[in-house]
């Protein structure tokens, strides 16, 4: 009884890849501030990932442009790991964050991982010059995106 007394008191802490999604309470503004920093990193993943289709769509896509919004994306997304503890949720303020990010921490840790691996393989593709290559990895990346958005994001109109 008094190991579960424990469990059930202790901070929950998960850090694989990097994540870390703790009880413990965060000052009001330190979560604030990684709100605001979650929010500005997703929105230049998405202008990135715009961008990237915008070359990939293109009869001639520019290389430079697709190898850095892959740089961008791939360092953004290891950043991602420590843009979700507890506290930073619906319940602070505006977010497109769900609750659900805090109440199933196990598989957004799995969505998050995948994220970032496919962030990586989109970024050793985009220097290679095989753009069949980087059309597929940014297919695969894309989807890793829509795995955790579909069930962790709501859309936020600003």
């Amino acid at each position: 009884m008094r190991t579960r007394l424990f469990a059930a008191v202790a901070v929950l802490t998960l850090t694989t890849a990097g994540m870390a999604l703790a009880a413990a309470a965060l000052p009001k503004s330190k979560a604030l501030a990684i709100m605001h920093e979650r929010h500005e990193g997703m929105e230049t993943i998405g202008k990135n990932f715009k961008a990237l289709h915008r070359e990939l769509d293109a009869s001639s896509p520019n290389l430079n442009t697709i190898r850095s919004s892959a740089r961008t994306i791939q360092t953004l997304s290891a950043k991602a790991s420590h843009w979700f503890p507890q506290g930073t949720g619906p319940e602070l303020g505006k977010t497109g964050a769900k609750p659900e990010i805090w109440q199933n921490p196990q598989d957004f840790v799995v969505k998050m991982r995948d994220f970032q691996a496919e962030a990586r393989a989109f970024n050793a593709a985009a220097r290679s010059s095989d753009l069949a290559l980087i059309r597929a990895q940014s297919g695969d990346l894309g989807q890793a995106c829509k795995a955790c958005h579909d069930k962790y994001r709501t859309e936020m109109h600003h």
